[in-house]
């Protein structure tokens, strides 16, 4: 049931009918807004304007209907990030939350992709994760504290890297847990700093590396069942997947690349920290 139920995920995240032409980035990234309002005032799908007649709502990796998800509660959104991938007609917004619309202490980090038909730019899946207490390595505070003090602007046309490098750096650092010599693939750069849940392996300097805390057993189960957002307008990829190792964690881990090199990266996994015991980053 597992293997089948999220074959159909991945399936739904790269068959996209008639995905040839340039989607339209003003229609993704007005979805996006309408999807961060939704998050403000607790809106209902009747709220989200254009959505297809076979549109599957999943969140941390299980399907649900919209109404009995996260969209119930109004937030205060504190962080907003988002990237549009005008190729596959899809968006990643990556949401930090410390409180509720009534300020109460309400702390999230939520990592969604939302997918577009692109003949009529209808969304067919909203794809979410979201994280809370007790989810690795969390602390929406201190994630938003690093967050704050990152630089994810637009990269000027002529030195932005191509949709295939993005991919590929990302597929080389996820493939790190299965295949050793995976390491000596991943484009490192320095400085590169992982916010890994609220976690950071940097402290903002020019020596700053992602290379802590990275897998030296390279024998694992793999991370699997890959959902893709690209946007090279801003060196960006976002990967949704399965962490088969930490007991299939649902997990997102972002990437920005600034001259062929990482640069920044950012992970949502949804593992028990108080079950699973983290490995030392420092």
């Amino acid at each position: 049931m597992f293997a089948s139920t999220f074959a159909g995920l991945v399936a739904l995240a790269t068959i996209v009918p008639g995905a040839l032409a340039a989607c339209n980035r003003t229609a993704l990234l007005e979805f996006a807004d309408a999807y961060v309002f939704a998050h403000e005032n607790g809106c209902q799908v009747s709220n989200l304007e254009n959505i297809a007649e076979n549109f599957t709502y999943v969140e941390n990796n299980k399907t649900h209907e919209i109404t009995s998800g996260i969209f119930l509660n109004a937030f205060v959104i504190d962080h907003r990030h988002t990237i549009a991938d005008d190729v596959d007609c899809a968006t990643y917004t990556e949401l930090i939350i410390t409180k509720n619309a009534s300020g109460a202490s309400t702390p999230h980090v939520i990592g969604t992709q939302i997918r577009h038909n692109p003949d009529d730019m209808s969304v067919y899946l909203i794809d979410l994760l979201v994280s809370g207490p007790g989810s690795w390595l969390f602390n929406a505070s201190q994630t938003l504290y690093w967050a704050q003090r990152e630089n994810w602007t637009l990269i000027d046309e002529g030195k932005r890297d191509t949709r295939a490098a993005l991919k590929t750096a990302a597929d080389a650092y996820l493939d790190m847990w299965s295949n050793k010599s995976a390491v000596d693939a991943v484009p490192w750069g320095t400085p590169c700093a992982r916010l890994e849940g609220s976690a950071y392996t940097g402290n903002g300097g020019p020596n700053d590396s992602c290379k802590p805390g990275i897998p030296t057993n390279n024998n694992q189960a793999p991370n699997s069942h890959r959902r893709y957002v690209i946007d090279p307008s801003y060196g960006s990829i976002d990967v949704m997947c399965i962490f088969e190792h930490l007991a299939n964690a649902p997990d997102s881990h972002e990437f920005r690349m600034e001259n062929g090199k990482l640069r920044y990266i950012h992970t949502i996994t949804l593992a028990n920290s108080a079950v699973v015991r983290p490995r030392p980053i420092e």
